[in-house]
């Protein structure tokens, strides 16, 4: 029988926070992790995205700076948490602020791609808590503006997404800043050899929590696959757009111009949509998730940099319109959906140049992911398709990662309007209430 969060040792106002929140219920990562952080224990923590590992730590470490009260130091947090992008980074900033409406202390967040000014001055004030993308963390401790020689706790949360970016010698630089003694959580959806290995240097002595078998996909996540021509692929996702006229959806392109294209043809055919990519600037990509929040969007399209740290509420699809090139990146792709406990739907077209990815991917997953062949655009896929060696670096012969190959769109073109009378396929499901009783 699951606990409430009344029984964890976590002090009256953080208590209040979730209470206004309507949190009753932690999720298993936050129900075990939670009394190891507050006994002060090093923690390896894995569990698939959705599953509330921001409050795992948050409320652990907000309680921990309660009870141990200083006086604030400027340049000198007490509590150090980075984050591989500027999106999650400032989510998990968020949800520090959201557990501490009633506590006294303060958090900032930093990160690149905007002007360091603010940012410096935010510091300069004492926040006991940073939240901090590695690249501008480097870069401040660099010109002097933070110490962490104070840290008191620190936190790497999605460290295999942070490897996947390249971030691993920044990483090593800022674990070489820290003082060593000092509590440290490290959190990462998927546990490769690497991954382990790196954690090896951060932890002493952890505490393992797993709530779920690595790479394993949210179970209330209605995982379908489209076999389709990479020329009807644009309108395939028109089709299920159309068909799947519930809640909000995100769509995931490999390639950054695939992605304004398609959110550019969403919008002449009446459908509300944004692009969101590394190419964006920062004001724009936070005008685009408020737009998705809010719903004045109801698509948003975007490249592997959303497929981590976006948490919104009423996500009922995800659409896969490239499948992507690392398998690990397929359950964080879909993990976007199903969050807290609701239900959701995932679609993944799978063109000609694409077999060997899914190949990888259901063999990461260790499913069969189910086939719709009653869409309007089924295209089985020949013999040779199916046993063809994902291309090198990407899909249609492109080369290197992050949307910036070359090569074939994969149907932001050559599709035209062109549409075929068909059966559905949609299996569209019924709205239904969504649970809110675990924090996220």
């Amino acid at each position: 029988m699951s606990i409430t969060f009344s029984e964890l040792a976590l002090g009256e106002p953080l208590q209040r926070a979730l209470r206004d929140r309507d949190y009753s219920t932690p999720s298993p990562i936050q129900e075990q992790t939670i009394p190891h952080v507050l006994e002060g224990h090093d923690v390896m923590g894995c569990a698939q995205t959705g599953t509330g590992k921001t409050a795992a730590f948050a409320l652990p470490v907000l309680e921990h700076l309660t009870k141990h009260q200083k006086s604030r130091k400027p340049k000198s947090p007490r509590v150090l948490v980075i984050a591989p992008t500027r999106e999650l980074a400032i989510q998990i900033h968020d949800s520090f602020g959201a557990y501490g409406t009633h506590l006294r202390h303060q958090s900032t967040v930093i990160f690149g791609g905007v002007g360091q000014n603010p940012q410096v001055q935010a510091i300069r004030r004492g926040p006991e808590v940073l939240v901090a993308t590695p690249g501008r963390l480097l870069d401040l401790i660099g010109q002097g503006h933070i110490s962490l020689r104070e840290l008191e706790i620190f936190v790497i949360d999605e460290a295999d997404r942070m490897l996947d970016m390249g971030f691993i010698h920044d990483v090593k630089k800022i674990i070489a800043e820290l003082p060593k003694n000092r509590q440290s959580l490290f959190f990462s959806a998927t546990m490769p050899p690497s991954i382990i290995e790196l954690a090896g240097t951060i932890l002493k002595n952890p505490k393992h929590v797993e709530v779920t078998p690595p790479a394993t996909t949210v179970e209330k996540i209605n995982q379908s696959l489209c076999h389709v021509a990479g020329s009807d692929k644009r309108d395939l996702l028109t089709h299920c757009l159309e068909e799947n006229t519930e809640g909000l959806a995100l769509v995931f392109t490999g390639m950054k111009h695939v992605a304004n294209r398609i959110a550019e043809h969403l919008n002449k055919i009446g459908i509300p949509a944004a692009a969101i990519h590394g190419n964006k600037s920062q004001s724009a990509r936070v005008r685009a998730l408020d737009d998705f929040r809010s719903g004045r969007i109801r698509v948003l399209v975007a490249t592997d940099i959303a497929a981590r740290g976006i948490d919104v509420k009423g996500v009922d699809l995800v659409v896969n319109f490239d499948l992507p090139n690392e398998p690990d990146s397929y359950v964080h792709r879909i993990g976007r959906t199903a969050r807290a406990g609701a239900e959701g739907k995932a679609i993944s077209f799978c063109d000609e140049q694409s077999n060997g990815l899914l190949s990888q991917i259901e063999k990461n997953i260790r499913i069969k992911i189910p086939v719709n062949r009653d869409q309007p655009f089924h295209r089985e896929p020949r013999h040779e398709e199916r046993n063809a060696t994902p291309p090198r670096g990407g899909q249609g012969g492109g080369r290197g990662r992050g949307g910036n190959q070359r090569g074939r769109s994969g149907g932001g073109q050559g599709g035209g309007n062109r549409r075929r009378n068909g059966g559905g396929g949609g299996n569209r499901r019924s709205s239904g209430s969504r649970s809110h009783s675990s924090a996220s």
